[in-house]
């Protein structure tokens, strides 16, 4: 109850300091109008985040250590997230300052109308993209080999379980975990990009295929996609996945193949209804009349008037797809049925290395491991994300 009535005192206070802080802005700057249009609602925000921001500084700067000498995990790991986004915005503005000294006139005038998001998601995937690449050549071990030692704790204190040799520990078996989650990078990312590729050409080709045809394949084609989205699109791709495993043993084919297909198709609906509906906004034009006055092909229609007048919306939308099979990628193999051993997948990590959790009391830096799986998982998604929406706000609409 004393819980209750704290929480219900806080709530009254930052409702009296919202009321006199437009108050005082209205007196201070003789009701000038950012403060005499101010709602009540977006003051109650201002004072929220000033004292959340209060908090956070109280809060970073307290003990590490409790009085009974146990680590204070949560401390450390605020410390460490705080940390991060300094680091991380400190990076962004340095590679954003980079871009606009060297490359084309091009790049450079990219980068002075880029926010600061995006130039972190630029950097981000870029980082990710070089890791999957040479993973073979950064990773100091294989991703399925088994070293000698099990269960090592990270963070490299011999006090603890760890060991110098593996700064991110082993895990239950004794495959370096540093190692596995670089190989994760080539593998989840790159059979994520591999399967938005996919979706894209089935369902774009299809789009502008009933956009420009219309008719009875239109409704053919928009019918059956109608049907394959009401299904939610991760338990209907876990139930094909559970039944492609069967086949999968009987045709000798690698389980992965049949999740690239199976998530491809799905995802190629969404890609399927956006396409058709930019498609149908195109084929109306003047110019599309004009070409097919002269006689053109389907192929031109499709490939040099629409593909390129559709570009914009279709970049978008990869990037938020690709961010989409990303996870879904993750979470089948988080459920088993995703990427098979020996592939290193950072899903799969997360559940093999979630009982390291458990040491996270006595010892945080033990717990880093499935925390790090999971990081990775949210940092390219968050960075994709940041590099649409710069793209949505910079191009939209249809070429001139």
């Amino acid at each position: 109850m004393s819980g209750l009535m704290m929480f219900a005192a806080l709530l009254v206070a930052l409702f009296v300091s919202a009321y006199v802080f437009r108050f005082a802005g209205q007196t201070a700057t003789g009701n000038a109008p950012r403060f005499r249009d101010m709602t009540f609602g977006v003051a109650f925000g201002y004072v929220l985040a000033a004292a959340l921001f209060v908090w956070a500084i109280y809060y970073y700067f307290q003990p590490k250590v409790l009085d009974t000498g146990v680590p204070n995990a949560g401390v450390v790991f605020f410390r460490w997230a705080v940390q991060g986004f300094i680091i991380a915005a400190i990076a962004a503005f340095l590679f954003r300052l980079f871009g606009r000294k060297v490359g084309t006139e091009g790049t450079k005038k990219m980068f002075r109308s880029m926010p600061l998001t995006a130039a972190f998601g630029i950097l981000v995937i870029i980082i990710y993209a070089v890791v999957a690449v040479f993973a073979g050549a950064i990773a100091p071990y294989g991703q399925a080999e088994i070293l000698g030692a099990a269960n090592v704790m990270a963070g490299g204190d011999p006090a603890i379980g760890g060991n110098p040799d593996y700064p991110l520990g082993t895990d239950q078996i004794g495959r370096d975990i540093l190692s596995r989650l670089i190989y994760g990078a080539q593998n989840t990312v790159g059979i994520a990009f591999v399967t938005t590729c996919l979706a894209f050409f089935i369902g774009g080709s299809l789009g502008f295929l009933a956009a420009t045809l219309q008719g009875w394949l239109d409704q053919l084609l928009s019918r059956g996609v109608d049907v394959l989205m009401a299904i939610p699109s991760l338990i209907f791709a876990l139930l094909l996945m559970t039944i492609a495993s069967v086949w999968a043993n009987e045709l000798g084919v690698p389980l992965t193949i049949f999740m690239v297909l199976i998530i491809a198709v799905i995802d190629s609906t969404r890609v399927y209804r956006l396409a058709r509906a930019v498609g149908l906004n195109i084929v109306v034009m003047d110019y599309i009349e004009a070409a097919k006055l002269r006689g053109e092909g389907l192929g031109y229609l499709v490939f040099k008037e629409i593909l390129p007048n559709a570009m914009a919306p279709l970049l978008a939308e990869f990037g938020l797809r690709f961010c989409f099979v990303f996870l879904t990628i993750a979470a089948l193999s988080f459920l088993g049925v995703g990427i098979q051993p020996p592939l290193a997948d950072w899903g799969t990590m997360v559940r093999d290395l979630a009982p390291f959790i458990n040491f996270a009391a006595f010892a945080p830096t033990a717990a880093v491991a499935p925390l790090l799986a999971a990081g990775a998982i949210a940092l390219l998604t968050v960075a994709v994300n940041f590099v649409v929406d710069w793209m949505l706000h910079k191009s939209s609409g249809l070429k001139e």
